[in-house]
């Protein structure tokens, strides 16, 4: 039973944690893609180190480790919360000015610093379920930072919960804060034998009582066209312009399905991300994505197929076609260890919390470290709109991340 008196501090630590800049950049070749994002990271580090978490550090890649030792005598296999310090490239994360909206009581908000930042009702139905809580936005000019920081702030708690309440039985636990999440990256250089969990879970989800083990499958594709360039004063029968190669090629993609825009659910896409280039050589990049992995090699067949056939129509013409595997459906591997996901349930019933099971349209850094051998399915931190002015999380809902966390590890201990 969670103690009832508990004071949570991870609404305070959270304040304090939107205040770093950690905006990761997507262009960037350092690692971490960012230095400012190792100003909070370091600030986390002493943060546990001070509670009593004797070997926190930051390593020289930017990720903060730490270990809150098992209090049983019996062996619970070790398991680990991980979360990450960076924001979104895609809005800035500087001078974040937090609003806590107290006692909800419906209807949208507007963000005070923005007036045409509106937090809608209609396009975030779980505000329908939080009236009488204490929802934090931000001003409107920036984002808030709840992807991710809310989950740091929960697992920092959830420590805090544990050294507070030493007659609450729990078996080792390795926190890890990482870096550069954001721009696919966090799992980059991520020591996994070092880190010493056998198995994890990431607190980066949304709605309250997610518990995601199911991502798509992704890969990469590099499509370049080449084309003979001419000055154009005296091009005519000679010269073959590869974006027009690529436009060809471009609007050859199926019109009303297999595009993020036409797809929902459990549907698969490919999607064109950019394109650059010049008379010479245009460079076309795609993300493809489906739940099924076998289908992605369908996706690649089919844009192989489409760039072949765009190239013959210009004679002249090269294409080179290039794969770059990204991640795997990590439920492939949790379903190897279903016990991962059946304690994070159960948790979640014990706290009479309805569990959410459904299908990430996306990735999460547990699909890399699934496959690289540390199963780890994402549970719930309360973020919502993320990447975005409009981005927000509950005050309750954090509360409810550190009960669930705590209860998760408590489960290990009583079922080892």
């Amino acid at each position: 039973m969670f103690d009832a008196n508990y004071k949570f501090t991870c609404v305070e630590r959270f304040l304090r944690y939107v205040k770093y800049d950690t905006q990761s950049d997507e262009d960037s070749n350092t690692f971490p893609s960012s230095a400012k994002q190792l100003v909070l990271s370091k600030d986390l580090a002493k943060e546990l180190k001070q509670m009593g978490l004797e070997d926190a550090h930051i390593d020289p890649n930017g990720y903060v480790m730490a270990t809150l030792p098992s209090n049983v005598d019996k062996d619970v296999d070790v398991i680990g919360f991980i979360a990450h310090v960076d924001t979104s490239p895609a809005v800035t994360g500087a001078n974040v000015n937090p609003i806590i909206h107290k006692n909800y009581q419906g209807g949208d908000i507007a963000l005070p610093n923005d007036k045409t930042q509106v937090i809608e009702v209609q396009k975030n139905p779980d505000l329908n379920n939080m009236k009488g809580f204490d929802i934090i936005t931000t001003d409107g000019t920036t984002l808030l930072g709840a992807d991710n920081k809310a989950g740091v702030a929960e697992i920092v708690d959830a420590v805090n919960y544990f050294l507070t309440h030493p007659e609450e039985k729990h078996g080792t636990i390795k926190v890890c804060f990482t870096p550069d999440e954001e721009v696919g990256r966090g799992t980059e250089k991520f020591d996994i034998q070092k880190f010493g969990a056998k198995y994890a879970y990431t607190v980066d989800g949304s709605s309250r009582g997610e518990v995601e083990v199911e991502t798509f499958s992704a890969d990469a594709v590099v499509v370049k066209f080449r084309g003979i360039n001419i000055h154009p004063g005296y091009a005519k029968g000679k010269m073959v312009n590869s974006m027009k190669v690529a436009a060809h090629f471009i609007n050859s993609l199926p019109k009303d399905k297999l595009s993020p825009e036409t797809t929902e659910k459990r549907e698969g896409f490919v999607h064109v991300t950019s394109i650059s280039g010049n008379e010479e050589l245009c460079t076309v990049k795609f993300i493809i994505r489906d739940f099924i992995t076998e289908k992605l090699k369908e996706y690649e067949s089919l844009l192989k197929d489409l760039a072949q056939k765009s190239v013959e129509a210009f004679p002249g013409s090269r294409m080179e076609f290039e794969t770059i595997e990204q991640y795997r459906n990590m439920k492939y591997v949790l379903d190897k260890h279903p016990q991962v996901a059946q304690y994070a349930i159960e948790a979640l019933k014990k706290l009479e919390v309805e569990p959410i099971l459904s299908p990430i349209r996306g990735g999460t850094d547990g699909s890399r470290l699934s496959y690289m051998g540390l199963p780890t399915p994402n549970i719930f931190a309360g973020e919502h709109s993320f990447h975005s002015q409009l981005e927000w999380v509950a005050v309750q809902d954090m509360e409810m991340s550190v009960k669930n966390i705590v209860t998760i590890a408590k489960i290990w201990a009583e079922k080892a």
